[in-house]
C-alpha cells in the first residue's frame, strides 16, 4: 500500500490518490464488504410466490414479482428456487395500491407531469411457519413521469415509472430481509 502511494505521489496521479484516499478513509472508519453467507449460513434458498393483484392495474403484480427475483438474483445473497418445499424461506405480498395523480399544469389546465404511486404488503415466512411481516410504511413509493400529446407515450411513461418503483421497492424488502436475518434480536414492527 505504501509502494501505491509513494507512485501515485511521485507521479501526481489525481484519480490513483483519489482512490487511496477512499480507501484509507473507509478503511479508517470500519466500513468493510458485505458477506452474505456469513449471514444465511445454509439456509439461503427462497422462493418468489407470485403476488396478489388487490388493485384495478392489470400486470402489476407480475412486474413486482419479476422485480424481486432480479434483485434476489442480481445481489447473490440467496438462492433464488422455483418450488416452495425446496425453500427454507418464502416470500409472498399484495399489491395494495397503485395510484396516479396528476402534479404539475400548463397554463391551459393540460397535466404536464403525473406521480403514480405503489403499495405493497409483503410476508417472508420460514419453512417453520414463523413469518416477518415488513412494514407497508417502507414499502409505499412515488414516481412522477411526463405527460405527452400522445397518449401512448404517456401510457409508456406511466409503465417505465411503475418499473422502476417495483425495482426500488424490490431493493427496500431486499435490504430489510437481510437486516432482519441478520440482526434477528432488534424488534421490527408486525403491522401489514
Amino acid at each position: 500500500m505504501r509502494v501505491l502511494f509513494q507512485s501515485a505521489v511521485k507521479r501526481r496521479s489525481p484519480v490513483l490518490l483519489s482512490i487511496l484516499a477512499v480507501g484509507l478513509l473507509c478503511a479508517g472508519c470500519g466500513y468493510q464488504a458485505v458477506r452474505y453467507g456469513e449471514t444465511f449460513g445454509e439456509a439461503n434458498r427462497i422462493a418468489v410466490h407470485g403476488f396478489r393483484n388487490d388493485t384495478f392495474e392489470a400486470g402489476v403484480d407480475g412486474v413486482v414479482t419479476d422485480a424481486l427475483s432480479s434483485e434476489i438474483m442480481r445481489r447473490g445473497a440467496l438462492r433464488l428456487v422455483a418450488e416452495s418445499g425446496a425453500a427454507d424461506w418464502i416470500l409472498s405480498g399484495v399489491v395494495t395500491e397503485i395510484e396516479t395523480q396528476s402534479r404539475s399544469f400548463s397554463s391551459v389546465a393540460f397535466s404536464l407531469e403525473y406521480e403514480v404511486y405503489l403499495r405493497l404488503a409483503v410476508t417472508i415466512a420460514r419453512q417453520d411457519g414463523s413469518a416477518l411481516v415488513l412494514d407497508s410504511n417502507v414499502l409505499r413509493e412515488s414516481e412522477r413521469y411526463l405527460a405527452s400529446a400522445d397518449v401512448e407515450v404517456t401510457r409508456t411513461h406511466r409503465e417505465e415509472a411503475i418499473r422502476r418503483l417495483a425495482a426500488l421497492l424490490a431493493t427496500r424488502i431486499h435490504d430489510t430481509f437481510l437486516e432482519s436475518a441478520a440482526f434477528p434480536e432488534a424488534p421490527r414492527p408486525a403491522t401489514p
